[in-house]
């Protein structure tokens, strides 16, 4: 079983050179036991929706970040469906450096990130007092992650776009992985459920189940929101109330309050001018029906657009228009007519 038969083709930014891709390196698990110190807790990175991160160094001292997963789907080979995924290149995708599959164990290998995830920057118990990203840093993180899905959606479907899934090399370029994995694993009811709740994933999708291009464009919108207002997707308001953001974004938008949107932790100034557009492109993704929502190839477009009449046009969507304040016009306009 194969998720598709070829990955050439026309991304985002036009027609790419077709160059032959070496084929990923095959780790034994003895390499990847020695890199990680035996998957030692102390090398642990995080835990993902597919399994544990690990941080290891390979023999020529290399940094990388091994996944061990927890499951896969044992009537698909496994290291066939590795090597096409990893043919996906773009230089903000994060596509695999090796596997390994041996045994009982299934392992993928990637380049490690330096700065970790979207995810550690914003909500890591490490910034919770400081900024580590500043406005444009986020702009660009935007940017060049749109353009990584939009070339992306040439090939596949990413499944599951989140912060967690966008990580940050040394000089922060936003590198986007876990794309297609997905169709790796094995159904779980535990995992389906726990997805269907991070606040990430489309109405539609949490229905169906299936993943879809719109899906993923739904995913980016509440990433957008979350990295502008450094929010998480659902946050818990007490005991038993938890507030989804875009609960908390979109009075404020349908208001103009964009000041109280901004992540209080970054103190420049205007940061409200610089950070709008992504609020307003957020919002658009984040439509309840599936059909209105823009493309990733127009979210890249709308995104590095810097025209101010753009924004004011951006603005002037009936989208953005209170529904409420709206009914009580038409309710004052039809009484004064009765008057």
């Amino acid at each position: 079983m194969q998720l598709f038969t070829s990955c050439c083709g026309k991304g985002f930014e036009g027609k790419k050179k077709v160059e032959t891709e070496p084929a990923r390196k095959i780790f034994s698990l003895k390499e990847l036991h020695s890199a990680t110190n035996s998957f030692n807790y102390d090398n642990k990175l995080g835990e993902g929706r597919f399994g544990s991160v690990y941080w290891g160094q390979l023999s020529d001292g290399s940094q990388v970040a091994v996944k061990r997963l927890k499951a896969w789907r044992e009537e698909i080979d496994f290291a066939v469906e590795v090597e096409i995924l990893s043919r996906i290149r773009h230089k903000n995708l994060l596509s695999v450096r090796g596997y390994c599959d041996e045994g009982q164990e299934r392992l993928l290998v990637y380049d490690y990130m330096p700065n970790l995830s979207l995810v550690s920057n914003l909500h890591g118990q490490q910034y919770s007092g400081e900024c580590s990203l500043d406005s444009t840093a986020r702009i660009k993180i935007a940017i060049r992650s749109a353009q990584a899905l939009a070339y992306l959606h040439n090939h596949i479907v990413h499944g599951d776009v989140r912060a967690s899934n966008v990580l940050l090399d040394s000089e922060f370029e936003p590198r986007v992985m876990d794309f297609g994995y997905g169709k790796l694993m094995p159904d779980d009811d535990e995992a389906t459920k726990a997805r269907s709740s991070n606040g990430y994933l489309s109405p539609e999708c949490v229905a169906s189940g299936k993943e879809t291009e719109a899906g993923d464009v739904y995913s980016f919108g509440i990433l957008l929101l979350e990295l502008v207002t450094g929010k998480r997707p659902i946050e818990r308001l007490n005991a038993t109330t938890k507030r989804g953001i875009t609960e908390w974004v979109l009075p404020l938008v349908y208001e103009r309050k964009f000041g109280e949107v901004m992540d209080q932790k970054l103190k420049e100034e205007k940061v409200e001018e610089k950070l709008k557009k992504l609020v307003l492109v957020g919002v658009m993704c984040v439509q309840t029906e599936a059909e209105k929502r823009p493309t990733m190839s127009q979210v890249v477009e709308m995104l590095m657009n810097e025209s101010k009449e753009k924004i004011s046009e951006l603005e002037a969507n009936p989208l953005f228009k209170n529904p409420c304040r709206e009914h009580q016009e038409v309710a004052d306009e039809i009484s004064e007519e009765q008057q």
